[in-house]
């Protein structure tokens, strides 16, 4: 008799299709609650943040026929749990290539749980000016809130359980475009 434990295949909840679908939904919700893109600035939060900050870039740039700025935001020194995490983070780039003072931000995550990451990478925009709004846009909003943070603009509501895994696959860092769920290794 085998002592290995019996692991159920991840669950898809997004295709390439759908996501799709969901990104331009979004991209217009986005447009019609700031009237146009005049001070909108997209910012992604490392790493597929950023990668569905510059699908919506563009799908706004194909309604608007004018591109909107695209920041990167690396939260890595902001987190709560720096020490549990990693004790040599790697700290890569923040990129924000306009003054954030007076802008319309839209901060942009794959996928919103405790509310942690939002928290961090509000304080991380801070430090680079005080905009006019601070919106957050989640391709999956999977509940399970630890801080009082709720998205503006969500793309999906995936109903897991608090040790369930959700895994956002982008093509620009994946090769694919999918959203899985599937049961935390508990090894």
């Amino acid at each position: 008799m085998s002592d290995a434990t019996t692991t159920t295949a991840p669950r898809r909840i997004l295709d390439a299709e759908k996501m799709q679908r969901i990104l331009t939904r979004m991209a217009h919700e986005i447009l019609e609650r700031n009237h146009g893109i005049k001070g909108l600035l997209l910012v992604g939060i490392r790493t597929r943040g950023v990668d569905i900050a510059h699908r919506l870039a563009q799908l706004i740039k194909e309604v608007e026929g004018h591109e909107v700025p695209v920041g990167i935001l690396d939260i890595t020194l902001y987190r709560d749990d720096l020490e549990i995490i990693d004790h040599q983070p790697v700290v890569r780039m923040t990129d924000i290539p306009v003054d954030v003072w007076g802008k319309r931000a839209v901060l942009i995550d794959d996928v919103l749980f405790t509310g942690r990451t939002v928290r961090a990478a509000i304080d991380a925009l801070l430090d680079h000016g005080r905009p006019a709004v601070v919106q957050l846009a989640v391709l999956i909003d999977r509940g399970h809130r630890e801080l009082p943070i709720q998205a503006d603009y969500v793309g999906e509501t995936a109903t897991t359980t608090a040790d369930e895994l959700v895994d956002v696959h982008m093509t620009e860092t994946d090769g694919v475009d999918e959203v899985l769920v599937s049961a935390r290794d508990k090894n």
